[in-house]
């Protein structure tokens, strides 16, 4: 009996033995699966942080492009204003030629009443000329005629 009871008594024990073993296995797997967990958690907020930050990334990547393209653009622009004379210089230059555009219709005028006072004059002179050619070309005669009555 004492035998039995010796045996019982091991079996006993290794029954603990197995049950403390798996209650600390347990203990351990619950363990690793709490830090399973905190780790997924960890990843999944590391992941939205990267997302988040790929978003503002990707908005800044945009914003920096409308920026490059409007100073290009800027650039173009003040290259072909800055090749343009300024507003004073082309108004000042534009008066200039105002006055002198107003200079030569006023000289053109001159010059078009000289030209028709010459016109006149020449006709004057080609008429006195074919008058004079006339009385030239009279005969004699007539000159005597009158003398002699």
């Amino acid at each position: 009996s004492k035998t039995t009871h010796d045996r019982m008594l091991a079996q006993l024990a290794q029954c603990e033995f197995a049950v403390t073993k798996s209650q600390l296995g347990s203990e351990m797997m619950a363990a690793e699966q709490k830090s399973y967990e905190t780790l997924s958690k960890i990843l999944e907020n590391g992941i939205e942080v990267a997302k988040d930050t790929i978003e503002k990334s990707k908005a800044e990547l945009a914003q920096a492009k409308t920026v490059r393209k409007n100073r290009i653009e800027y650039d173009v622009l003040a290259k072909v204003i800055s090749e343009q004379p300024d507003r004073k210089e082309t108004l000042e230059r534009l008066e200039s030629l105002k006055v002198e555009l107003s200079n030569l219709e006023a000289t053109k005028q001159q010059l078009e009443s000289k030209l028709s006072l010459r016109k006149k004059q020449f006709h004057v002179l080609v008429t006195s000329i074919h008058q004079l050619q006339a009385l030239l070309d009279e005969p004699d005669d007539v000159e005597f005629s009158d003398d002699v009555e």
